[in-house]
């Protein structure tokens, strides 16, 4: 039985979903009626700035949110648990690497991939795997390269250093996790897995629910899920891009040890889709060093404002701040390496 407590809390948040969700729906059909002078207000163009790149990043995650939790439902309903014992090392260090080669092959961003992570993990994936397929595959997929290459097509040194230091940072992330987590359970149980597994054990028990019913069913009950704490996010992240100072981002663009912690930084409330990311990019070359637009390219993808949220929902806060340090000293130390060596 839940306490009256958990209940509250489970109805404010579904309550806050629909809220966010009603005024992403009246902000996206109504948005021209803001600008019109005649009818007898106007809004300032700083928060139609915030509603229109609030929209785009919705807009711009929703395909890859969806293909997330179609994914995720995939998983849920034919993965079995005993794959991942087969095909995973039982060595817990021997696992990084065939995870990492993993994240290379499937065209997940950011977006979609912590509902897909989520589930690897609820059916006995090692809480370190999911960490570094969780960090590899938004950055080392062939969409996210190759629009890299076209964005950088003048200088494939950020192409090569992204795809590098992904690859390589996010199996060493993996092990330190390993190392202070030890794989112990940091999943949350929510009313939805409650509620996923009653269906499950009906569809099971009487035949009522067929596999293609429960993958429809799971897939549409977690993008709603998701879906509001990606409008939350996105929403805070518009504001950071509206409000942000730019002219005092270019006055320290010029250091390295600054412009990558301000790089690093900017990447992570942008919230960009890693899949344009590149050339959101490549319009700092001139003020930045190549180091911390390499920065930008490999931290943002791993932890931004919107999966921060995402996490926290699903994951325990000591798992999340655990994981978001170890991204955040990782790959500043690894891009502040490259460039003291003359290399970036």
């Amino acid at each position: 039985m839940h306490s009256v407590k958990e209940r509250f809390l489970s109805f404010a948040k579904d309550f806050l979903g629909f809220l966010l969700l009603i005024l992403f729906l009246i902000l996206f059909f109504t948005i021209e009626s803001f600008k019109n002078e005649q009818a007898g207000f106007t809004v300032p163009d700083t928060w139609l700035q915030v509603n229109t790149i609030f929209l785009s990043i919705v807009l711009e995650a929703i395909p890859f949110i969806l293909l997330g939790v179609f994914v995720s439902a995939l998983i849920q309903i034919y993965v079995k648990e005993s794959w991942m014992q087969r095909f995973l090392p039982q060595n817990a260090y021997a696992a990084l690497l065939p995870a990492a080669i993993l994240g290379t092959i499937f065209p997940i961003c950011e977006c979609a991939i912590v509902p897909i992570v989520r589930r690897l993990i609820k059916k006995g994936m090692p809480l370190h795997v999911g960490v570094v397929f969780l960090v590899a595959a938004p950055i080392l997929n062939p969409v996210v390269a190759a629009s890299t290459f076209f964005a950088f097509r003048t200088d494939l040194t950020v192409l090569y250093a992204r795809m590098g230091l992904a690859f390589i940072l996010s199996i060493i992330i993996g092990a330190i996790l390993y190392i202070v987590f030890k794989n112990k359970h940091h999943l949350k149980r929510t009313k939805h897995d409650l509620t996923h597994e009653h269906v499950e054990v009906i569809g099971n028990s009487h035949g009522s629910v067929t596999r293609w019913k429960q993958t429809f069913y799971h897939a549409a009950d977690e993008f709603f899920l998701m879906g509001k704490y990606l409008i939350l996010g996105a929403f805070v992240a518009a504001l950071f891009q509206t409000f942000l100072d730019r002219s005092f981002l270019q006055t320290i663009g010029g250091n390295e040890w600054s412009s990558t912690a301000v790089m690093m930084a900017f990447a992570y409330l942008l919230s960009l889709c890693s899949e344009a990311d590149a050339f959101v990019a490549s319009s700092f070359s001139n003020m930045f060093t190549t180091g911390s637009i390499v920065a930008f390219l490999v931290y943002g993808p791993m932890i931004d404002l919107k999966n921060t949220i995402m996490l926290f929902a699903f994951f325990s806060a000591r798992f999340v701040i655990g994981f978001i340090l170890t991204v955040t000293v990782t790959v500043f130390l690894a891009v502040m390496a490259l460039q003291l060596g003359g290399i970036i």
